[in-house]
């Protein structure tokens, strides 16, 4: 609606996680350093915890990008499934036809897959978000996942991402088992003052800005104290700011115009 009075390309603020939009703070760079390397080195597993909307699974995107053709991928983004389920999931993000089979089928059909990468000089890559979702069940079944190796190198590396919680479940003593095999973690933590300022100018800049529309400082510090950094909120408000400044044809978005997109998000 406002992109035409803007001149913008395309929305800025869009709550999608296109990772061409990622700003990337240092706890960006960090979290994505980290997955790379227990990739790469083969850990077997890895962590990634951060509150909602703090970019999880923005990095999730740009990690994939960044793996090439040696990495066969599978992402799963709805945990919420049986374990019969869940093994025939992966089996099908991996692209195997596991269509009709039970989940010893399946499963042997996966590590076959499994051993065939490994043979060609292959890795595959699995990652499951929000895996605070996963029921202990699961988590048990994702750790036997972990076991499918050779005498030289485990078959599959895992990601788990997901909210603080999954890193409070795994303290359990009944998961002591998963949470000794994660040897590679990072929590992402809200951007602070500086960086959310330096997150709303990025995004602008990608969508085709060129000086408008224009955040005051102190618009930015509200957006911060209202938001506490959390890079999904800050796009929220920003959007209502934005379609407030179109509405009252101003490229200037300033404290006042801030407060009326954060009164406008409490009303939904």
């Amino acid at each position: 609606m406002y992109l035409e009075f803007y001149q913008l390309k395309e929305r800025p603020f869009d709550l999608t996680p296109n990772p061409r939009f990622l700003y990337l703070s240092r706890q960006h760079r960090e979290a994505i350093n980290h997955l790379l390397y227990a990739i790469y080195q083969r850990k077997g597993f890895a962590l990634l915890t951060g509150e909602v909307g703090a970019g999880k699974t923005t990095v999730c995107r740009l990690l994939l990008d960044q793996l090439d053709q040696k990495y066969a991928t599978a992402l799963i983004l709805n945990p919420i499934l049986t374990g019969d389920q869940l093994i025939r999931a992966i089996a099908l993000e991996f692209g195997l036809d596991v269509i009709g089979r039970d989940r010893l089928e399946s499963l042997d059909t996966l590590n076959r897959f499994l051993l065939d990468l490994a043979e060609h000089g292959r890795d595959a890559v699995l990652i499951i978000d929000e895996a605070q979702d996963l029921s202990d069940d699961l988590l048990e079944q994702v750790r036997l996942l972990s076991n499918l190796e050779t005498n030289d190198r485990k078959l599959i590396q895992i990601v788990l991402m997901g909210q603080p919680e999954l890193r409070d479940r795994l303290r359990a003593p009944k998961l002591r088992q998963i949470k000794q095999r994660i040897t590679v973690s990072y929590h992402l933590s809200p951007l602070g003052f500086t960086d959310t300022c330096r997150y709303i100018q990025h995004r602008l800049a990608v969508a085709g800005a060129r000086g408008v529309p224009y955040f005051t400082l102190p618009a930015m510090w509200r957006i911060y104290r209202h938001t506490g950094g959390i890079p999904r909120l800050i796009n929220a408000v920003c959007d209502k700011a934005l379609l407030a400044g179109f509405v009252r044809r101003t490229v200037r978005v300033d404290w006042h115009l801030v407060g009326m997109a954060i009164r406008e998000l409490k009303r939904l």
